[in-house]
This record gives structure tokens, sequence and C-alpha cells, in this order.
């Protein structure tokens, strides 16, 4: 902790509460929309899975709806209302929206900083989506999502932290209050009993909120470039030396992985949502040949994957062996289904004989 910097989180503090004072007391208005519009959210500063989060519910989604997901699209060069294409850039649209799209390539994948905008150049296209995904939007209080998802990191817990920029909180976390649903993340596999009585007290959610657990499961590695090496798990790099490139804010539980496989990691590590250059390029590729071992290869997350594929597909690193390796999320004490149910109920309060094609749940 800075101390010294706690005058500035006072101060940050009292803007962030005269700012959703106004929104409150509809002095700033929030606009709602005739569709059912889920946003998904952190109040943390880092990782907290949104991504992953976003994917689950859009791959269940598109089963039974036009599904449209809308982010400002952190970090592009481009400004107001885009389309993300597959062949998009990251520097045009961001690197998750254009990993949302690249893995879902029927889901319309848009970004505009000003999600108000957004969402109605959606609504006034031809084919107008049925339902529409915020990503990180939990502070963009311009618009009424109707359902709000608020998700929160088991391992950094917001009602023990501090705001900016003392700690990595973005506003109060008794603001928690305007989430329908919590979801704590990346919580370990096999947790206690006591430790969800423990995080539900904590939380002291009001009787309209409903708490979910989930964790993180790591799926078939992939090669970037075509790989003629065949690893098709973590559990496959026994005994192999790791070089662990990542632009994420939490890499750790991938080292913790990587290390439970049975290997050698030896950790390469960027700020959240890097832009790699071509001397970051030069240095990945250094450190790879240093690597004294011969059976070694690279391995990056999905998120920093597609800045590769998409930037560097000419670069020396596509004659190494580089794999990524996707996440999935895994709702814990079997609620997937509870989950499904609070959301399909929200989605059936709009019209429903004009947005339903089939009946949801066959995922």
């Amino acid at each position: 902790m800075h101390w010294y910097l706690y005058p500035f989180s006072i101060l940050y503090g009292i803007a962030i509460n005269v700012r959703n004072k106004l929104f409150d007391l509809e002095i700033k208005k929030s606009k709602s929309f005739k569709l059912p519009i889920i946003s998904i959210g952190n109040i943390s500063v880092g990782g907290t899975g949104k991504t992953p989060h976003a994917e689950f519910l859009i791959e269940w989604l598109k089963q039974s709806y036009s599904v449209a997901t809308l982010s400002r699209g952190y970090k592009r060069k481009t400004k107001g209302f885009v389309e993300v294409k597959t062949n998009s850039i990251v520097r045009d649209v961001g690197d998750e929206a254009l990993q949302i799209k690249q893995k879902f390539p029927d889901v319309k994948v848009v970004v505009d900083e000003k999600r108000v905008n957004g969402v109605k150049t959606l609504l006034n296209e031809k084919e107008k989506p049925q339902v529409i995904v915020l990503d990180d939007a939990f502070q963009h209080r311009h618009i009424d999502p109707g359902m709000n998802i608020l998700l929160i990191d088991y391992n950094k817990p917001i009602t023990k932290d501090y705001l900016l920029p003392v700690g990595r909180l973005r506003e109060p976390a008794r603001n928690r209050d305007r989430a329908n649903i919590i979801i704590v993340t990346k919580c370990p596999p096999t947790m206690n009993p006591i430790d969800f009585r423990i995080m539900f007290k904590e939380l002291n959610l009001f009787p309209y909120q409903n708490l979910f657990f989930t964790s993180f499961t790591y799926t078939s590695l992939k090669p970037l470039f075509g790989s003629k090496q065949k690893i098709s798990s973590l559990n496959d790099l026994k005994g192999k030396t790791v070089l662990c490139v990542t632009g994420i804010a939490n890499p750790e539980s991938l080292y913790s992985e990587i290390e439970k496989a049975g290997a050698t990691i030896k950790k390469l590590q960027f700020s959240d949502h890097h832009t790699f250059t071509k001397g970051n390029i030069n240095k990945i590729f250094n450190e790879y040949n240093d690597i004294k071992s011969s059976d070694k290869i690279i391995l990056c997350t999905e998120k920093d994957a597609v800045k590769f594929k998409t930037e560097f597909q000419n670069s020396e690193l596509i004659n190494i062996p580089f794999f990524y390796v996707p996440i999935k999320v895994k709702f814990l004490n079997n609620e997937e289904d509870n989950f499904k149910k609070i959301i399909t109920k929200f989605i059936g309060r709009f019209n429903e004989s004009s947005i339903k094609r089939d009946e949801i749940g066959k995922s």
C-alpha cells in the first residue's frame, strides 16, 4: 500500500460518489432500450475474467438468439462505431473484441466508446440483434442494461481493497448493490463449504441479488503458427521448458498450471493489454534461443495470441513452437443451470413473440 497516495484516493472517491449520485437522482440520465442488454463488468482494475465469461454467455445465447456484443475497444487507435471483422487488427478494434469475433465469426461484434450510440446504431441496422452483451460496462451508467453481472476475483476480494490509486477499486465496494448477479471468479475448483459461507457473509447481498462461483479450466493447447509439435494439453508439457509470454493483468494462475504440469517455466511478463512491438518480438525470440534445453516451447494466453496472429505472421516467431491456451468458465456447485434460468427469465420479460426463436437451454 502506498499510503502517500491516500489523499488522491479520497479525491477520486469523492468524484466517483458525486457521479454515481447524479445518476441515482436521475440528474444524469441512464438510457434504457426495449431489448435485453446484459452487462458484464467489475469494480476492480485488472483481470477478473470478463472475456471468458462474456464468451460463455455468447456461446450459449447464440444457439437461440441473434446476439451482438458491444465494448469500447480498449486501447484501439480508432474512434466511434466500428464493426469487428475476423481479419481486423488489434489496433483498430482492441484485443478482446477481436478475440471474441475470431472465436464466434457468426456473432456481430462492435466497438464504440459511446455505448448508447453503439446500441442505437445496432438497432438501426437491417438485422437487429435480439440480445446485446455489453463488455466491461459496470461503470458505464449512461446505459441501463437491465441485467448487471459483476465479477469479483476470489483472490482479491473487493471488501478488503481500497480505491484507486491506493488500491485497485474503480469505485467503492458498496456499489456492488447495482449488480443483479455477482460471480466470484478464479475460485479453486475444490472450495470448502465454509469458504462459500464466508464469501457470502462478506458480500452481504440484498435479496434481489444472486451469487455464483466459477473457476477456469484450461482447454487443449493450440499452435499459433502451425507448429509440427504435437501438444494437446498442459499435461504434455511435463519435462519441457516453457517460455510463458503474457500481456494480461494476472498471469499467476497460468504459471501455476504450467508448474503443476511438471514443466520448467521461464516468465516474460508484459502489462495488461500490452501492444507488442518489433523490439518485444526480438526479445521473445532471444529469450527463447537463450534457453539451453532442446525440448522447449513458447506459450501465451488466447488474448495475446490474437495480437501475435494478426501483427506478426511474418516474424521469426513462425519458425519456432509457439502455442496458446484457451480457457473456459466452469460454475461450481452445479449452479450453471440456475444461472441460465435467471438469464432466461430476464430475456423473457421482453417481447417473447418477437425475439424468441427456440427454447433456450439446449446447450
